[in-house]
């Protein structure tokens, strides 16, 4: 069964009495008159990350990966809660120091703090993140506008290689090694980012599943369609090097998930406020498609004006 399938049978109607849970189909709990924000995410060894052998790099992987979901809503994050669950080899002392630094490295650099949480023995390896933020308002899912264009900021696809390597399944040189390893650990996250975008995003998410899948789940409950520009979907140098040399497809690049980048629409009349806004804080932000009416059906289009057909949309659990 489909997770979301799950949610909606089984748990949404626990939930249709708070209109602070949205439904159960957005990234956070939102409550406006408490102003309080709220974010929950698990993480499980072999799901989410391959093994537990670089704990400090994991730890932060994690926790940029879970307060994401209150940054791409416009929110800065404030508080985190962290559960963790393994044995005495994965939190070894060793490992629960190299956990501890990583988490003061990462609460400085996000201004953030830890409130409290749980430990458990478990031979599987796994946290919950709780990420809690204040906020007079949010920008929600499913509110896209006919014509809005379609953004999304950084780069995306390095974290798909970054897994590949970790995996043994791309060999490539030193360099490039770490490079694409360093993307997959740690995902840069813009926070400076996230108040402005309550001057123009009608809509947004971050990118955790997949550019094509999150953009589905974006507009899933609204009569829109997408079009996408396959030129215009922003990646790295190295990763159109590589692209180049293995003949690889691009677009199966962008669409494998773990880029945490915010994907989010805006009407056209906001082209150059997100413009200046974007270079004055010297974050990259690219525009790389539209939204469109039901009657036409998303499509993805190549430099040459060709549809493109892609059979990966994303990462979905099913169970």
């Amino acid at each position: 069964m489909h997770e979301f399938e799950i949610i909606k049978k089984y748990f949404s109607l626990l939930s249709a009495r708070n209109k602070a849970s949205l439904n159960l189909n957005d990234d956070v709990f939102f409550d406006k008159t408490k102003k309080l924000v709220v974010s929950v995410d698990t993480y499980i060894e072999g799901v989410h990350f391959i093994n537990f052998k670089k704990p400090n790099l994991v730890i932060k992987k994690i926790l940029r990966s879970s307060i994401s979901d209150l940054i791409c809503k416009g929110v800065n994050p404030k508080y985190y809660f962290v559960s963790g669950a393994g044995n005495k080899n994965s939190f070894s002392k060793v490992n629960l120091q190299k956990i501890s630094n990583s988490l003061k490295q990462e609460q400085k650099k996000y201004k953030i703090n830890l409130c409290g949480g749980d430990t458990v023995f478990s031979n599987k390896c796994s946290f919950t993140i709780v990420s809690i933020g204040f906020s007079k308002k949010i920008i929600y899912r499913n509110k896209a506008k006919l014509n809005d264009d379609v953004y999304v900021t950084g780069n995306l696809g390095d974290s798909f290689v970054g897994l590949k390597v970790l995996k043994n399944q791309f060999k490539l040189n030193k360099r490039l090694r770490d490079y694409f390893i360093k993307k997959y650990f740690l995902p840069e996250l813009h926070l400076k980012f996230t108040n402005r975008l309550l001057n123009f995003a009608n809509t947004s998410i971050d990118i955790s599943d997949g550019l094509i899948a999150d953009l589905e789940k974006l507009i899933n409950q609204q009569k829109l369609n997408y079009t996408l520009y396959l030129e215009n979907i922003p990646i790295s140098n190295n990763l159109n090097g590589l692209i180049k040399s293995r003949r690889l497809k691009k677009i199966s690049c962008v669409s494998k998930g773990d880029d945490y980048q915010i994907l989010f629409t805006a009407s056209p009349s906001k082209f150059r406020i997100i413009n200046n806004t974007a270079k004055s804080l010297g974050i990259k932000v690219s525009k790389i498609g539209k939204i469109s009416k039901q009657s036409d059906k998303s499509q993805i289009i190549d430099k040459k004006g060709n549809k493109i057909a892609t059979n990966v949309k994303g990462y979905y659990h099913k169970f």
